[in-house]
């Protein structure tokens, strides 16, 4: 074996290069790129006799790939019906999320139902982890704990144990002693994958991974670890709010877009199967500015409120656009229209836009609401009951149709929504059984100006 000494590697991507350069040619970070020694194999590459012979698929027994539930739920949900025998999941998340409390409670359901479970932390002593498992009722008769940093300890504890659902936290702190570089980094992490893959695979044993996430939110450590897991999990939420989501961005066993949604308590981490009561409030009387929309994470519709506070400054005040939960630019475009079109008054005032409990609204289809908040915040006026407000807003003010609007207009009746407007043309005229709306009033608009006049927004701002 060769060894080539002028190999540079990228340490955020793993990308590499012949010569050095200051910006990774991959991923564009600056400084990444250092020098590697790269081993390159020489000469032909021979067959060899496989130990194990190929077969007809039919002759597959589909019964190996049989799912487990974890116990979890809303964790199910977002697999696909539970965890598939040599299955690797990689869970990420920002710091102080609640990775390690979730994971602990699947590790405790999954030995509740007899089966063996292996926690391997390598940022935490055993002495630790058991503090936070008693706290959070996680104390299970056939969960072990091993806390260990080097790989070839942990396949010793495999071999030991012989669980059948490992969970390792985290995979930046294991280092393997054939990686070169410190633990973290993209060689090491990509040793420890690999051979935490090839176990799994080997024993049959579902494996969860805890990765750390990067400043910029994306996963740290080499792109090809997403690669080489069967599914990838993206753990989100604010530090100081309480609700959590796990979304789907990678299964080979189920949907990548399914969410499952928990609420973070003191005693650990609960499920919340129907978290659209978390985004709204109950108000005694309607108040101004605001107005609830109903997005689609997933496959499960999530209503949620917007609210809107609408304030005139002097002429040589700069005005200001605050946004929490909604996107800032989308906010922008929603004004330039209102105004624009709808000929609001919204040029010297400073606008306010916020959700509430913490949801972020990113769907297109929220602009209605967003602009039905700021109508009513900019005159001052309530609605006798709240309204559901559906519809992307585009430039020329026109309102786009919106998908799957049957299943949102249901949630906003279940929940108690007794007036809603839509763009014209969204509604499902071809199903032969339309879904029960209850008292729910749908009218329909075409344009955003349309919409504001069905609510007595539009003459109100004019007089």
């Amino acid at each position: 074996m060769a060894v080539k000494p002028d190999a540079y590697q990228c340490s955020e991507c793993g990308w590499t290069s012949t010569r050095w350069v200051g910006r990774c040619g991959r991923c564009q970070a600056w400084g990444s790129v250092a020098e590697r020694d790269a081993p390159v194999v020489v000469g032909a590459l021979t067959a060899k006799v496989p130990l194990t012979q190929a077969i007809p698929i039919g002759q597959v027994d589909p019964a190996a790939a049989d799912r487990t539930l974890t116990g979890i739920g809303e964790l199910d949900r977002v697999l696909g019906g539970g965890l598939v025998p040599g299955e690797v999941v990689l869970l990420a998340g920002e710091p102080g999320v609640g990775k390690s409390t979730l994971l602990l409670e699947v590790a405790a359901q999954w030995a509740r139902q007899g089966r063996r479970t292996l926690y391997v932390s390598g940022e935490e002593s055993a002495a630790q982890v058991r503090l936070r498992a008693q706290r959070t009722g996680g104390l299970a008769d056939e969960l072990y704990l091993a806390a260990e940093t080097d790989l070839e300890t942990v396949l010793g504890h495999i071999e030991q144990v012989c669980p059948s659902l490992m969970v390792l936290d985290s995979v930046q702190t294991i280092s393997a002693g054939a990686g070169d570089g410190a633990p973290g980094g993209v060689s090491q992490v990509r040793e420890v994958t690999s051979a935490i893959v090839r176990v799994a695979k080997r024993r049959g044993m579902s494996v969860v991974i805890v990765g750390h996430v990067t400043k910029d939110g994306a996963i740290a450590g080499p792109r090809t670890m997403e690669h080489l897991v069967d599914a990838v999990l993206s753990f989100e939420g604010e530090r100081h709010g309480g609700f959590r989501m796990v979304r789907g961005v990678k299964n080979r066993f189920g949907p990548a877009d399914e969410v499952g949604c928990f609420e973070m308590r003191e005693r650990g981490i609960v499920e919340v199967p129907d978290p659209s009561g978390l985004f709204t409030t109950r108000h005694d009387e309607p108040v101004p500015g605001t107005a609830v929309t109903v997005t689609i994470e997933g496959r499960r519709p999530l209503m949620a409120e917007v609210q809107a506070l609408v304030v005139p400054v002097a002429p040589e005040t700069p005005t200001r656009r605050v946004v929490n939960g909604v996107d800032g630019a989308r906010l922008a475009m929603i004004l330039a229209v209102l105004q624009r079109k709808a000929k609001l008054p919204l040029g010297r005032c400073d606008v306010y836009a916020s959700t509430v409990g913490g949801a972020r609204v990113g769907d297109p289809s929220a602009d209605l609401a967003i602009a039905v908040s700021v109508a009513s915040a900019l005159v001052d006026r309530n609605f006798p009951t709240r309204v559901l407000a559906l519809g992307e807003i585009g430039l020329a003010g026109e309102l786009r149709r919106v998908p799957t609007l049957e299943r949102r207009l249901a949630e906003a009746a279940r929940l108690g929504v007794t007036l809603a407007v839509v763009p014209v043309g969204s509604r499902d005229q071809t199903r032969a059984t339309p879904p029960d709306l209850g008292g729910l009033k749908v009218i329909e608009a075409a344009t955003v100006i349309e919409a504001l006049a069905a609510l007595d927004l539009r003459r109100s701002a004019r007089s």
